[in-house]
C-alpha cells in the first residue's frame, strides 16, 4: 500500500539532524514541519523572510500575516527572525542552508530535477527552487513514484525543463527511498506492503536493488 503524503512527510523528517537548517519546499515538504522529532532542534528555513518556522497554526494561532512560501499561515518557533526576501536569498545562495525538501515532477538517475514547469500550463514561475537546487548542501525530493497515468516520475532522463544538474541526492516517494548515485537509483526502503517488484514496474531508470530492502519506519 502506498504511502500517504502525511506518511511521506513523516519519513522525510528522519532526514532531519540535529542543528540543521532547514528549507521546505511548496507541497508535501511543508508537512515535514509538523512532524520535527523532539529529541533535535532544527531551524525551518522560508524563501519568503522567516527563520524559525513553526508547524501549521491552531484556529486560535493563525497570523494571516505569517505564511510560508507556499502562502500558508505558519507559526515562529522561540527564537524565531523574520527579514526581507533578499536576505533569505542570501542565505540559500550562500550556502547556509544545510537541507532542502522539495516536490518534483520528474527526477532522473543523473540526479537532474525538473520541478517548475509542464508545457502548455500555466505556471507562476519557478520561485527559489533554482536557487535552492544551487545553495543547499542536501536535496530531498518528495513525490510520488508515478503520475496519475500511473506513469513513471523516476526517468533515465527527464523530459520536462530542468530546475538543477546532478543536484538530488535522495527521493522519497510513496512507494520507496531511494538515494540517486553513479548514474543510478539506489533502492533504500519500501513502503509497508509495497513489493520491490512493484517498485521496479514503476521505475523507469536504472534501479539498484540490494538483497534485503527493510520497509520504512511510518
Amino acid at each position: 500500500m502506498s504511502l500517504s503524503r502525511e506518511q511521506i512527510a513523516i519519513r522525510v523528517s528522519q532526514e532531519l539532524k540535529d542543528g540543521y537548517y532547514v528549507n521546505l519546499g511548496i507541497g508535501i515538504p511543508t508537512l515535514v514541519a509538523n512532524y520535527v522529532p523532539d529529541d533535535i532542534e532544527v531551524m525551518l528555513q522560508s524563501e519568503n523572510g522567516l527563520l524559525g518556522m513553526g508547524p501549521y497554526p491552531t484556529e486560535e494561532e493563525v497570523d494571516a500575516d505569517m505564511i510560508n512560501a507556499g502562502k500558508e499561515t505558519v507559526t515562529a518557533v522561540t527564537g524565531a527572525a523574520i527579514f526581507n526576501s533578499a536576505d533569505s536569498f542570501a542565505m540559500i545562495r550562500g550556502g547556509h542552508v544545510d537541507l532542502t525538501v522539495l516536490g518534483a515532477f520528474e527526477v532522473d538517475q543523473q540526479g537532474n530535477i525538473a520541478s517548475w514547469m509542464i508545457p502548455g500550463k500555466l505556471v507562476k514561475g519557478m520561485g527559489g527552487a533554482m536557487d535552492l537546487v544551487a545553495g543547499a548542501k542536501n536535496i530531498v525530493v518528495t513525490m510520488t513514484h508515478a503520475n496519475k497515468k500511473g506513469e513513471s516520475k523516476m526517468l533515465s532522463e527527464c523530459t520536462l525543463p530542468l530546475t538543477g544538474v546532478n543536484c538530488v541526492k535522495k527521493i522519497v516517494t510513496d512507494l520507496a527511498v531511494l538515494e540517486v548515485k553513479d548514474g543510478a537509483f539506489h533502492l533504500l526502503e519500501r513502503a509497508p506492503g509495497v513489493s520491490v517488484d512493484e517498485i521496479q514496474q514503476k521505475t523507469a531508470g536504472k534501479l539498484v536493488v540490494p538483497e534485503f530492502v527493510p520497509e520504512m519506519n511510518v
